[in-house]
């Protein structure tokens, strides 16, 4: 194996591929990265087994060929390079790295070691707007469920509809839900629904930041999906992944249908409002208690502790219905409030034991609904 290429884009092939590689004690081959080179360049891949990521790098293959390094390693000695052309030559037992006036072997492993990359084909596709995804994903993923208790819940789900061109991305963790709806372009047949670790969307949405400023990157994504597996395609990268069995739950059943009491209130006060009053709630429960009078023109927001004292924020609110009363986890609650970018946001109440539910004042054409389930006194 004999290339060249640049090191700004060994570089970010790298950045793609070798965060997915960890310390593998009963398997070592998973710690490295496996460098293809071919007639159309140069093929990075890294597998955790659960996960495989493949990137295309651009260079000038002299000798095709095949080996494994150390992914932590290739990719911390490439970020140091200076910004010139980088020549890989495969020696006997080792890869010969050399930029401008530095030179090093690396040593690796056989390519025959490698698990073998699975091949995702004949599968259902859809095409997903790259910026509408990873807005999705930051407003969903943190409502993922952390506990094995239940499976399904512990993934991100979408649904594809073909009726209304949409992609509805949800999770949640039985306390809090997440939705947000993205529009696609182009023919979208049937509907689709399925459940993706969330460990494979977080990797999707860290490929897409590192990939998404470059000139030539496109504004959409590939999704392909068999019956338990999606791949996912964006550029010159490839996350595979295995889908979750199972049927998630139907949660669109607990959203309110209507509301009896409505607050709209600024979101940059409201945050820093529930920071200040959060550092009085007591330990563990982490509760907050909102206060809304009919007809007012203010919301309050308070917590008590018996060690360290009590809080009460009088903020400015329109408040439209009847008077209500709630008590809800802030951590859940700035979590849903921070992931919205309106300049307000609307909290619609039925009383202190139904679900709050939060939205932005204004969506900006991507629906974001967030649930919060009170504390019960």
């Amino acid at each position: 194996m004999k290339l060249s290429c640049t090191k700004e884009n060994l570089h970010q092939g790298l950045n793609v591929v070798s965060h997915l590689s960890a310390r593998n004690a009963n398997l070592p081959i998973l710690n490295n990265v496996l460098l293809r080179a071919d007639v159309g360049g140069l093929r990075l891949t890294a597998t955790n087994l659960d996960l495989t990521v493949t990137c295309q790098v651009r260079g000038k293959v002299d000798q095709p060929g095949e080996y494994t390094l150390p992914a932590r390693l290739f990719s911390d000695y490439v970020s140091l390079l200076p910004d010139e052309r980088v020549d890989l030559d495969l020696l006997d037992s080792a890869l010969a790295v050399v930029c401008g006036a530095s030179k090093t072997k690396i040593n690796g492993m056989s390519s025959g070691e490698f698990p073998l990359v699975p091949q995702i084909t004949g599968g259902t596709k859809f095409m997903v707007p790259v910026a509408a995804l990873e807005t999705a994903l930051s407003r969903t993923l943190f409502a993922v469920a952390t506990s094995e208790a239940r499976q399904v819940l512990t993934g991100v789900f979408m649904n594809f509809v073909g009726e209304t061109k949409s992609l509805t991305v949800a999770s949640t963790d039985s306390y809090r839900l997440g939705e947000s709806v993205v529009s696609l372009k182009g023919d979208v047949m049937g509907e689709r629904r399925v459940i993706i670790p969330a460990r494979t969307m977080a990797e999707l949405r860290r490929i897409i930041g590192v990939l998404k400023d470059g000139a030539e990157m496109p504004e959409e994504l590939e999704v392909e999906l068999t019956d338990n597996q999606v791949a996912f395609r964006y550029g010159s990268a490839e996350l595979l992944s295995r889908t979750l069995d199972g049927v998630y739950p139907p949660y669109r059943e607990i959203i309110p249908k209507s509301t009896k009491t409505e607050i709209t209130v600024n979101k940059a006060a409201f945050i820093q409002a529930v920071k200040r009053t959060s550092l009085f709630s007591k330990v563990g429960l982490f509760d907050v208690r909102l206060e809304a009078k009919s007809g007012g023109k203010e919301l309050q927001m308070s917590a008590t502790d018996a060690g360290r004292g009590e809080n009460l924020v009088v903020m400015n609110a329109e408040v439209t219905g009847e008077d209500n009363v709630v008590t809800l986890n802030y951590r859940y609650l700035l979590d849903g409030v921070s992931a919205m970018a309106s300049e307000k946001i609307t909290l619609k109440l039925i009383d202190g034991v139904n679900p709050c539910v939060v939205v932005p004042a204004e969506d900006g054409g991507q629906p974001y609904l967030y649930i919060v389930m009170p504390i019960r006194q």
